[in-house]
C-alpha cells in the first residue's frame, strides 16, 4: 500500500504541473456515481479538490436509478456508472461526451461465516433450497445484471440453474426501496449479518469492504465458468464546466487510477 500511495504521491505532482490548468476562481462539479464507488472516488475527489482548488459535489447510488434521473433532467457534470451501457445511452440520447472506461471489477461471493464453500462449489451452494441468495437489482442496479450474467453461465453448466437461481434469490439491494444500512456499515455485509443472506453476489470491493467490518464473512471467487467483470464508464455531461473535463482527466490519469486501485479496482486505462 506504501508503494501505491508513493506512486499516487509522484503522479500527483506531475498532474498538478501538466494537466490542472490554474483557475482565476473555483468551480463546483457535481458528480453521479455508482455506490460501488463511494470510497475510491471520495478520495479521488479529495485529491482533485486540493490539486485543482475546485470543490466536488457527490451522490452516490445504483447506476440504473442515477442514469435515470440526469435523463429526467438532474443537474449533473460527470457521470461514473458501474457499466458501459448506462453513460452510453446518455451519450446516444446527445446528453453527454464519449463514454471512457475508467476502471474494471468483478463479482464475487460474500459468504456469512462457517458456511462451508469454495469457489468449486458455490454453484451446488447457491442452488441450495436451505441457502439464501442475495444480490442486486437488475435494470437498477449493474451489480444485479452482472448477478443475472453469472445465472446465464450456471445454466451451461447445469441445466435449469438459471431458472431455479432467478426464482430463489433475494433482490436486497439498489431498488429505491431497498433497506437503508446503519451509517458507516456496507449493505451487502450488513445483510449477511443480519441473516437475509447466506451469500451475496456483489462486486469483490464491496466484499472487501464488508469482511473488514465483519472479519468472520468470507469472500469466494467465482469459478472461471462463472466468472463475471465489470467495466466502469465514465461520461462528462454536455454543458458541463473544464473543471468537470479536468476531473474525468484527472481520475483516468496516473493520481486517480493509483488511488482507484488501492481500493480493488483493476486499471481502466491501457
Amino acid at each position: 500500500m506504501k508503494a501505491i500511495a508513493d506512486a499516487a504521491q509522484a503522479a500527483l505532482f506531475l498532474f498538478l504541473v501538466t494537466l490542472v490548468p490554474a483557475m482565476a476562481s473555483a468551480d463546483t462539479i457535481t458528480l453521479y456515481a455508482a455506490g460501488s464507488l463511494k470510497a475510491a472516488l471520495t478520495d479521488v475527489a479529495k485529491a482533485y479538490e486540493a490539486a485543482s482548488g475546485n470543490k466536488v459535489e457527490m451522490k452516490f447510488g445504483p447506476s440504473g436509478l442515477l442514469k435515470d434521473e440526469i435523463a429526467g433532467g438532474a443537474r449533473a457534470d460527470v457521470f461514473a456508472s458501474a457499466n458501459m451501457e448506462h453513460p452510453k445511452a446518455l451519450h446516444d440520447a446527445g446528453k453527454s461526451a464519449a463514454v471512457v472506461l475508467f476502471a474494471r471489477n468483478r463479482l464475487c461471493a460474500l459468504v456469512k461465516p462457517g458456511l462451508p464453500v469454495d469457489s468449486a462449489g458455490i454453484l451446488t451452494r447457491m442452488l441450495d433450497a436451505n441457502v439464501k441468495l442475495g444480490i442486486s437489482t437488475p435494470k437498477a442496479d449493474p451489480s444485479g445484471d452482472y448477478a443475472i450474467d453469472v445465472f446465464r453461465k450456471a445454466d451451461a453448466l447445469k441445466p435449469g440453474a438459471q431458472a431455479a437461481l432467478e426464482s430463489k434469490a433475494l433482490q436486497l439491494t439498489g431498488a429505491k426501496d431497498s433497506a437503508t444500512p446503519p451509517a458507516g456499515r456496507t449493505a451487502y455485509g450488513w445483510h449477511v449479518a443480519e441473516g437475509r443472506a447466506d451469500i451475496f453476489l456483489t462486486y469483490c470491493t464491496n466484499a472487501l469492504a464488508a469482511q473488514k467490518e465483519n472479519p468472520g464473512q468470507q469472500i469466494v471467487a467465482l469459478p472461471e465458468a462463472l466468472a463475471v467483470g465489470a467495466d466502469y464508464g465514465m461520461t462528462v455531461m454536455n454543458g458541463a464546466s473544464p473543471a468537470a473535463r479536468a476531473f474525468a482527466d484527472f481520475t483516468m490519469a496516473a493520481p486517480g487510477q493509483a488511488i482507484l486501485i488501492g481500493y480493488g479496482f483493476a486499471r481502466g486505462t491501457k
